[in-house]
């Protein structure tokens, strides 16, 4: 199964440009029907908006956009383009324009749609669909900041971590780094301390 990556969670974020306001907006979508809800959500919320442009990508090759009335290629391909250049998928995108009385040209109004859609994707984050080893290391505390490092260091996500007369960090490990990490860690403690894999898991992961 090969990785992927999708927004972390929705998000919102606002720029104004010449006294017209651009509200932008990520949601996660996994095929057709549920983007276009998104979308028909959008413009219900904000039906008194000049335009309501939108995007959607889906693992598996699906891409749409619209420029709901703006001139054309000036709305929905430049936010489309974000999400290809940071190979995001499983998204669906709606930049909201209220109108300022201010024309922005073909070059303003590219910027402020790709900006808009990117400020929403910054806002979202972004996680890894991937194949994880779901992994227990119990440590003594003088060994637990440097568990942690190794698990960030190996691509890792860390999870809970549990406290008592030891501590045991859980994190995600990909697949192919566990051997690695299990060597170095077990060369770190001189053997003193072992992660236990519990797991495999399918699942996504922040990123940033």
């Amino acid at each position: 199964m090969s990785e992927y990556y999708v927004p972390t969670g929705p998000a919102q974020a606002e720029l104004v440009e010449k006294r017209s306001r651009f509200i932008g907006q990520v949601f996660a979508a996994e095929d057709e029907a549920q983007a276009r809800a998104c979308i028909e959500a959008v413009k219900k919320k904000h039906y008194d908006a000049r335009h309501n442009c939108w995007c959607y990508r889906l693992h598996g090759g699906a891409e749409r956009y619209s420029d709901d009335g703006e001139p054309q290629g000036t709305a929905g391909q430049p936010m489309l383009s974000v999400f290809q250049r940071e190979g995001v998928e499983n998204v669906c995108c709606v930049v909201t324009r209220y109108f300022g009385g201010v024309l922005l040209g073909a070059g303003g109004l590219v910027r402020a749609y790709t900006q808009a859609a990117k400020d929403a994707l910054d806002a979202a984050g972004i996680s890894v669909v991937r194949p994880w080893l779901q992994t227990a290391i119990p440590c003594p505390y003088s060994f637990f900041e440097r568990v942690r490092l190794e698990v960030e260091a190996c691509g890792g996500v860390l999870g809970e971590t549990e406290y008592a007369d030891q501590v045991t960090v859980h994190a995600l490990l990909p697949t192919d780094r566990v051997e690695h990490f299990t060597v170095k860690i077990t060369e770190l403690t001189a053997g003193g301390v072992v992660p236990l894999v519990e797991e495999e898991v399918f699942r996504a992961a922040p990123l940033k």
